[in-house]
C-alpha cells in the first residue's frame, strides 16, 4: 500500500511547516487528492490514524478533499468533468484535450499551534 508512505511523508512535511512557524502541535492536515492521482483516500485515512502517534499531529484530524477530473478541450475550448479518463468532448466530439486537474496530491492547509 503506497498510501502508507505517502502518508508518512504528508506527516513529516507537516511537521517540518509547523515546526518552521513555531508550532508543536498540529489540529488539521487537509490534503486535496486528484480522481486520476493513484491514491485511494480511505487507504490514507487508515495511514493516517496508524502513522500520526507520536507526531505533532497526533491528537489532529485528517480531513481530504476530493477533487474530480477535468479536461479542456482544445478546439471548442469547452472545459468539462471526466468520467472516464478517455473521454472525447462531450460538445464538439474531439479527443484533443488536455487535463487541467485531477492528478493533485497536495497539502492544502495545516492548522497548528
Amino acid at each position: 500500500m503506497h498510501e502508507a508512505s505517502l502518508m508518512q511523508s504528508v506527516l513529516e512535511e507537516a511537521g517540518r511547516q509547523a515546526g518552521a512557524h513555531g508550532c508543536s502541535v498540529i489540529h488539521l492536515i487537509r490534503l486535496r487528492v486528484g480522481a486520476l492521482s493513484g491514491v485511494v483516500p480511505e487507504a490514507l485515512e487508515f495511514a493516517f490514524e496508524a502513522l500520526k502517534t507520536g507526531t505533532p499531529a497526533a491528537a489532529g484530524r485528517l480531513e481530504i478533499e476530493r477533487v474530480p477530473a477535468r479536461a479542456r478541450c482544445r478546439v471548442c475550448a469547452r472545459e468539462f468533468e471526466l468520467e472516464d479518463p478517455a473521454q472525447p468532448c462531450p460538445t464538439c466530439g474531439t479527443w484533443d484535450t488536455v487535463l487541467v486537474q485531477g492528478r493533485e496530491l497536495e497539502l492544502a492547509r495545516l492548522i497548528a499551534e
